[in-house]
């Protein structure tokens, strides 16, 4: 059975003193300030919703291994009052919040298709994608840089992928925008029914899909997968439907956000692009400080078993804990001038931590490694003089960030 947290508001549980409980508005505008403010003194903070949060990188590694620690199951969805409907079924149903042999059940039809060498072979037409997105409005001089290409690269690859028509990619990116509003603790109470409505309309379009690849199967992924997922019989039918929206979810958003903020980023430190441009080596270092620095993804959730004590302080059983990697990223006591983004910067660990770790460490890391990186160098190779006009706001504490428009020009 999946762990869910209490909905006792008796938090903080402390060995030795009470925990600051923080609101959103605590966070604001400038979350890192908050978490810099509050990781000098305290491992783990509380937060109104009734979660706690994990602030350091060597707690969340440890964490992050701990058997104790399961995923969250229908945990968070309750938390926030949503006790049935589509977005509860996502967390009841999908691989990310599952457990044990149901998560490798749910996890184990695409272990092979996102295999990093099964990837690798997409580079090039990953970067044949980027470059005919660049010719489509390159002569313009000036472009909005989230909806004509961060949206749409990673949209075209994941629809490729999984074999979505591309005449569907502007509803769904739509559809899945909305649901991604939920899936942090500042999710306003309004944009909740959004956010439900918009995982039925996935919920309808994944099951036409999966009914029509029934009917004709035509050897692409979703032909594969139903027919290897038949053959097994380990699926439920419902488990299936949402296994495919998470990858949908999965392989736009979080992605698209995180290639704004690298572009941002460099041209923010103009020497940096510069070099990048010089030196094509030097992308995947760029990719990987960006992530650290302004990561898409905030945090992850995580449920303990039993009351675990990070130095110090209890975090307790049932409670629902959030890992904040946003937090750990900018660890004082693991990276030297954290608030400095330096894309010659040593990596303290060989897995980069914004992909998670263990068993539930992300399924599409290489390909959105690869996504990232082919982005960056056929902008790079393009527009050597590229220009930030106006820097997005990017938005959110947990989960997966927000992000709003980015405008960009050059002389043709």
């Amino acid at each position: 059975m999946q762990p869910d947290p209490v909905q006792s508001p008796a938090f903080p549980i402390s060995a030795h003193c009470d925990l600051p409980v923080l609101t959103d508005e605590q966070f604001g505008d400038d979350p890192h300030a908050t978490f810099r403010r509050y990781r000098a003194d305290y491992p783990v903070v509380a937060h109104q919703a009734g979660n706690c949060l994990v602030l350091r990188q060597a707690d969340i590694d440890r964490l992050s291994k701990d058997p104790r620690l399961l995923a969250s199951g229908t945990g968070f969805p309750k938390m926030l009052g949503v006790t049935d409907g589509s977005l509860f079924d996502a967390f009841e149903y999908g691989m990310l919040t599952a457990n044990g042999d149901v998560h490798r059940r749910r996890r184990a039809p695409f272990s092979r298709t996102f295999a990093a060498r099964a990837m690798a072979e997409l580079r090039p037409v990953i970067r044949r994608t980027a470059e005919r997105l660049i010719e489509e409005w390159y002569a313009a001089g000036h472009v909005e840089f989230v909806e004509h290409f961060a949206a749409r690269l990673p949209a075209v690859v994941i629809s490729d992928l999984l074999g979505l028509p591309q005449r569907d990619i502007p509803a769904f990116t739509r559809h899945v925008y909305d649901v991604t509003r939920f899936i942090n603790l500042s999710v306003l109470p309004e944009e909740i029914p959004v956010a439900e409505n918009a995982m039925r309309h996935l919920l309808g379009y994944v099951e036409v899909l999966l009914d029509d690849r029934r009917r004709q199967p035509c050897g692409d992924f979703l032909s594969t997968f139903l027919a290897a997922a038949d053959e097994a019989g380990e699926l439920s039918p419902i488990e299936m439907l949402f296994q495919i929206i998470i990858l949908i979810i999965g392989g736009t958003d979080t992605t698209r956000v995180a290639a704004v903020m690298q572009v941002c980023l460099l041209l923010q430190h103009r020497e940096q692009w510069n070099e990048v441009c010089l030196d094509p080596a030097l992308i995947p270092a760029a990719v990987a400080e960006a992530l650290r620095y302004e990561p898409s993804v905030a945090s992850i959730g995580r449920v303990p078993t039993e009351d675990i004590d990070v130095d110090g302080f209890i975090v307790p059983a049932g409670r629902l804990c959030t890992l904040s990697t946003m937090s750990a990223m900018r660890d004082e006591r693991v990276y030297a001038t954290p608030d400095v983004f330096d894309i010659h910067r040593a990596a303290p660990t060989r897995l980069h931590p914004i992909f998670g770790a263990g068993a539930h460490r992300c399924i599409g890391e290489a390909l959105a490694r690869i996504e990232l990186e082919e982005s960056l160098g056929a902008l790079a190779a393009a527009i050597p003089q590229l220009q930030l006009e106006a820097a997005p706001t990017i938005r959110g504490y947990t989960g997966i960030r927000r992000i709003d428009r980015m405008h960009l020009s050059w002389i043709v």
